[in-house]
């Protein structure tokens, strides 16, 4: 035998043993991490595209729950799991945020994983208390420069999707709003509800029960389109801000070393699912914008992101150790 043929056979054998393994996947059981508690808008649809994949693949897709350190336990896991596509991620937009965040990272979110597909883009609504007189985002912008430093706005804690969205406000915007943090989207909720907080930029899904009962009043959409829950609310570009967007989603992602084929036939599946009536109408309800896209659209839109929201943690000097 050619010494040649002797050297390629190993490298032949290696690459025929893989292609095999793609051919054959899946075998047995594929985790999906969810970085956050269960119950929660990320648990749920992780529940309803482990189901779906379950049922078409033929192999248990199993949701395991890992929250801690803003989501970002659960995603070095998952950027250290073998790549062998059996372990995927399903995050939130936080996933863009981190990187500007934290000050040390254990994983690189553009080298270490991949994108899969969009799940749900989940508008946020600028909503203020019925005690504050102003009823269009262009008179919250003008009550504001009269009365500067007076408002303020609530969170759910520093650095939180709502949290950005609100200081993206004042930076396009040209308002001081200042900011009120607390442990949890709820209280902060309340606490408009009674006019002790005046502004929120807050999810529809929560927002929603409130602002039928006329408690609250939405302003406007963080999104580039209105929302089907809410559709006479405008976006808060086309209410006066121009340029504004503040998109919040969930996704899923795969760690970077995942064969193509495998990465392909995943998001191919998770994007037929998500065309599934029981699926669209349930998150549909809850206020989200259920579509999916390729891996190489999702990768595009963490591109954009994190730079974004990076200078903008910059700007207002926000770090978490």
């Amino acid at each position: 035998m050619p010494k040649l043929l002797r050297r390629l056979l190993p490298i032949l054998a290696l690459c025929a043993g893989a292609a095999h393994a793609q051919a054959d996947w899946p075998n047995r059981a594929v985790n999906i991490v969810v970085p956050f508690p269960a119950g929660g808008s990320t648990d749920l649809m992780a529940r309803d595209i482990a189901n779906a994949l379950s049922t078409r693949f033929g192999q248990p897709f199993v949701v395991e729950n890992r929250p801690g350190a803003g989501s970002t336990i659960g995603t070095t896991a998952v950027s250290r799991a073998q790549p062998d596509g059996y372990t995927f991620l399903i995050t939130s937009s936080h996933f863009a945020i981190s990187p500007g965040l934290y000050k040390e990272l254990a994983y690189d979110p553009q080298k270490d994983l991949r994108g899969v597909s969009m799940l749900v883009r989940l508008p946020v609504v600028l909503v203020v208390t019925s005690k504050l007189p102003v009823g269009t985002v262009e008179e919250l912008i003008a009550y504001d420069r009269a009365h500067p430093k007076r408002l303020n706005y609530g969170s759910s804690g520093i650095g939180g999707a709502n949290h950005l969205s609100a200081e993206l406000f004042n930076k396009l915007a040209g308002t001081s709003m200042e900011h009120i943090p607390y442990k949890g989207a709820a209280p902060a909720m309340q606490d408009l509800i009674g006019g002790q907080v005046d502004v929120m930029f807050d999810a529809i899904s929560t927002s929603l029960p409130h602002i039928r009962a006329g408690l609250i009043k939405p302003l406007g959409l963080t999104t580039t389109t209105r929302s089907s829950a809410l559709p006479d609310v405008p976006t808060i570009d086309e209410a006066g801000v121009p340029g504004y967007v503040a998109d919040s989603w969930l996704a899923m992602f795969a760690p970077a070393g995942v064969p193509d084929a495998i990465v392909e036939k995943v998001s191919h599946a998770v994007n037929e699912s998500l065309n599934d009536p029981k699926i669209r109408e349930k998150h549909e309800a809850l206020g989200g914008e259920v579509g999916g896209s390729t891996p190489a659209e999702m990768d595009e839109i963490v591109r954009l992101d994190i730079p974004k929201w990076s200078q903008l943690i910059k700007d207002i000097g926000i770090e978490v150790e």
